[in-house]
């Protein structure tokens, strides 16, 4: 099917599915606002600003830059996996009652909760968002062997190589992948090493966006730019349930970003950067689109990118590379004011997700199924 057929009733009724979707999420999760950030506020289940970094050395100019930060909440992140349950459960079981009802069809066919499509990227999103929950609230309590509270490293990177180990033997065993997709090229068979790539990814996603969640609105922009972007991707290979589930997190981080935006109401925490960065990845190898992800969400690239050079060159050069990293505190320790570097990198992304999706889509050979 080629752009000038897209105007068939299918069509037509799969892309108001799409949007529908969309746009539930974002009206279920603004609703929940109110009601979620007064939890927060009362219960003062805050931020606290770091004092030193991962390898142990004081911070200076992120802690003096962000310290009037202490106490915001965090935990924001809840919004939007919990409002995905909620309208996946909809979609699945109410709305059929309520299509009866009106004898309509139309409302019916807005469940997207399918097995081969929504089941693996949904248990990723509500399993680490639980687990990021967790982690976030030791932090906030101070509870936990790791010092200023909150899992230890070595425990937080366990929980993240389980699920993309139980994604990884999903995928090659049960659904049998084991192709890598290189646009304009094809698809190559790669056996085994399916599982490493498969691990790459998802860990690669899940600690960038949790880096990338550094100032106000920031990583909430990149996501919502990458959701949307895989909700275009998915659409051109005719997996509409995918499509509506990509489309329903970004509705979701919209309502979020009204509030996170400078200066942020609360913040996202590891319950959202870390739930939300692996579910990014699982969408992407679902899609089979790795080498488009690494364009889509380039930004995270860079991110993990300075975090690896700096700690790289303290350790065998015993000197800095940038003033303070991630990179985006690095513009701020320079001088950028929080929201140019914010804006910035909003461009940014903008650019590289436009160009993701062209060479996911006309790099695939074809426009549309």
């Amino acid at each position: 099917m080629n752009i000038s057929q897209i105007q068939t009733i299918p069509d037509v009724i799969n892309v108001m599915k799409i949007l529908t979707t969309g746009f539930l999420a974002f009206v279920l999760a603004f609703a929940l606002t109110p009601l979620w950030t007064h939890i927060l506020y009362k219960y003062k289940i805050g931020i606290k600003i770091k004092e030193k970094s991962v390898d142990g050395e004081k911070l200076t100019y992120v802690n003096n830059l962000h310290r009037h930060k202490s106490g915001t909440p965090i935990m924001g992140g809840v919004l939007i996996w919990f409002s995905i349950a909620i309208l996946i459960f909809a979609s699945h079981y109410l709305f059929h009652y309520i299509a009866q009802f009106f004898k309509t069809d139309f409302i019916a066919r807005l469940d997207f909760f399918s097995r081969s499509q929504t089941w693996l990227p949904l248990f990723a999103l509500l399993s680490a968002g639980v687990l990021g929950l967790c982690d976030d609230y030791m932090s906030v309590r101070g509870i936990g062997k790791n010092k200023g509270g909150g899992m230890r490293f070595l425990a937080r990177f366990g929980w993240l190589i389980v699920i993309s180990i139980l994604g990884a033997w999903w995928f090659y065993y049960k659904l049998g992948w084991d192709k890598i997709h290189i646009p304009a090229m094809g698809d190559f068979s790669i056996g085994l090493w399916y599982i490493p790539l498969f691990i790459f990814i998802i860990l690669f996603t899940a600690i960038s966006s949790n880096e990338t969640d550094g100032l106000d609105g920031l990583n909430g922009g990149v996501l919502l730019m990458a959701f949307g972007s895989f909700t275009l991707i998915s659409f051109s290979q005719n997996k509409m349930d995918l499509a509506s589930f990509c489309a329903a997190i970004a509705g979701a981080l919209l309502a979020f970003l009204w509030f996170n935006v400078y200066p942020a109401r609360f913040f996202m925490g590891d319950t959202g950067a870390v739930s939300l960065g692996i579910t990014l990845g699982i969408v992407a190898m679902l899609t089979n689109s790795a080498l488009v992800l690494l364009i889509i969400v380039f930004i995270y690239v860079i991110e993990s990118g300075s975090v690896a050079i700096q700690l790289t060159s303290k350790k065998f050069f015993k000197r800095k590379i940038f003033l303070s990293t991630p990179i985006h505190h690095h513009f701020e320790a320079i001088g950028w004011p929080e929201t140019k570097v914010t804006m910035r990198f909003w461009i940014f992304t903008a650019i590289t997700a436009m160009i993701g999706v062209i060479v996911g889509i006309l790099g695939a050979g074809k426009h549309f199924h």
